[in-house]
């Protein structure tokens, strides 16, 4: 295979950095100069919607099956897409360290490291997706014991997750691709590659499970072909645009090159999936105090998923936008987004805290009719909800973090957080208040809380290394 045969086409408008001018118009958005707040805007809008489309898509399997089939199909897909969605969201962590690494190379007008960079990106996810999905399906018995699935719900709840297994190449690419878009400063195109999959999953899951009757398995093949649908759509796009070029040589693993995709993309990835876990372990405390509190717990953690939008798509935006900035050697640029960042976060997550404390019972109440769950909900979301505050300060210092290639520092304030004051903060709040769930709720805020400390302890840590580096280099 030729180098030219092999060439492999990333969007690229707006280039203006220092690559070699042809005259082409390329799709790179620039983020490094003009309104900071308008940067922002332009990136996370889209970002957060992404987002939002990204969560209706993985509850559109559990609504539609609910009309179709009986409480065991029904479970077997909701354990399992909590299975897929643990592993995805891993993934999405993995990916960090493409879009910070691209969005620097961008930001220092360094296009052929940026080539080099989606190549091995390429090569990198590809490969691991095809190992990691032949693993999983050999170890889909073990998976589903350690989940603990009923009975009646095992061959519904194997059948999803070996089609979904099976699948996870499919899913990665288009992690992948977005991770790749966003790093050059392109968050609009992997919305509307999200926004595809979404009408796709909900129009193959009434085909298979409405007039084909295939039940999890339908499900399952609803996800995954959606998925490879998006994927496909992509490329023919990117086909149609000029580009970044990847060669063949670009696709080389070369180990410079995935030690600083990995050097930021494992820690935010083992950093996700402890998250993850810690999620599970205050579900299972919640479970130990009755069908009514687990009830409640499980409803208010879905509201709040949605609520944390907006601070999750402060983490990605300054992650990108923080990137470009320092690859072009906009240091104080880059503080300046993450102060904007922080201040929309903390504005929205007030508003939400006020809010929530007057109207939580009838935020729960569409979710459930029994009265005992509303009230024990909304006891729940009016501790949890402060979290969303101080959420929006702790994402957009994991942000700046992994835009310097610090992730580690990120990995280290959500680690302590959890083993120090959620989880131990969740069990002694469930022993000591058994009548209330306020007390587990501001649990889940105490440990926002001391990551939002640790951050800012972090933060001027970094800033005094910077400040070395810099006098070091200018004698």
């Amino acid at each position: 295979m030729t180098e030219r045969s092999a060439r492999w086409e990333c969007p690229a408008k707006g280039w203006q950095g220092r690559g070699p001018a042809d005259g082409q118009t390329h799709m790179e958005k620039n983020l490094t100069s003009g309104s900071v707040l308008k940067s922002i805007l332009y990136f996370s809008l889209p970002y957060l919607l992404s987002y939002f489309l990204q969560t209706l898509y993985g509850m559109a399997d559990l609504f539609i099956i609910g009309q179709f089939e009986g409480v065991a199909s029904t479970t077997a897909v909701s354990i399992g897409s909590q299975v897929m969605h643990m592993i995805t969201v891993m993934i999405v962590g993995l990916a960090m360290g493409t879009t910070v690494t691209i969005g620097r190379a961008v930001g220092a007008g360094n296009r052929s490291h940026a080539a080099k960079l989606i190549g091995n990106t390429v090569t990198l996810f590809l490969t691991g997706s095809v190992v990691l999905a032949a693993v999983l399906v050999g170890f889909v018995d073990p998976i589903i014991r350690l989940v603990s699935v009923p009975e009646e719900a095992v061959a519904g709840a194997k059948a999803y997750l070996i089609i979904c297994f099976i699948g996870i190449p499919c899913i990665t690419a288009y992690n992948i691709l977005a991770s790749i878009f966003r790093g050059l400063g392109d968050s609009k195109s992997p919305m509307y590659f999200i926004a595809i999959a979404c009408v796709s999953n909900i129009a193959l899951d009434y085909l298979f499970m409405g007039a084909l009757h295939l039940g999890p398995a339908g499900a399952a093949l609803g996800t995954t072909l959606s998925q490879l649908v998006s994927v496909v759509v992509s490329l023919l796009v990117i086909r149609k645009r000029h580009s970044i070029r990847v060669t063949g040589t670009d696709l080389k693993p070369k180990k410079d090159v995935l030690g600083e995709l990995l050097g930021i993309g494992v820690p935010v990835m083992l950093q996700d999936g402890f998250i993850q876990v810690s999620f599970m372990i205050i579900t299972i405390i919640a479970n130990h105090r009755g069908l009514t509190d687990a009830a409640a717990v499980g409803i208010v953690e879905k509201i709040i998923s949605f609520l944390f939008l907006v601070p999750s798509s402060m983490l990605s935006t300054v992650s990108a936008l923080g990137a470009q900035n320092i690859g072009a050697g906009k240091h104080d640029r880059a503080d300046a987004i993450l102060r904007y960042a922080i201040g929309i976060g903390v504005a929205f997550g007030t508003v939400m805290a006020v809010l929530m404390q007057f109207i939580a019972p009838s935020v729960v109440r569409p979710f459930t009719s029994d009265e005992a769950v509303v009230l024990a909900g909304a006891s729940y979301i009016r501790g949890y909800i402060f979290d969303c505050l101080f959420a929006g300060i702790q994402f957009s210092f994991s942000g700046y973090f992994c835009a310097y290639g610090k992730s580690g520092l990120s990995f280290l304030h959500n680690s302590l957080s959890i083993l120090l004051v959620r989880v131990p903060g969740a069990y002694l709040a469930s022993r000591f208040f058994p009548q209330t769930l306020l007390p587990m709720g501001l649990a889940s805020t105490c440990g926002s809380l001391f990551s939002s400390v640790v951050c800012v302890i972090a933060y001027c840590w970094l800033k005094r290394q910077l400040n070395r580096t810099n006098e070091v280099l200018h004698g």
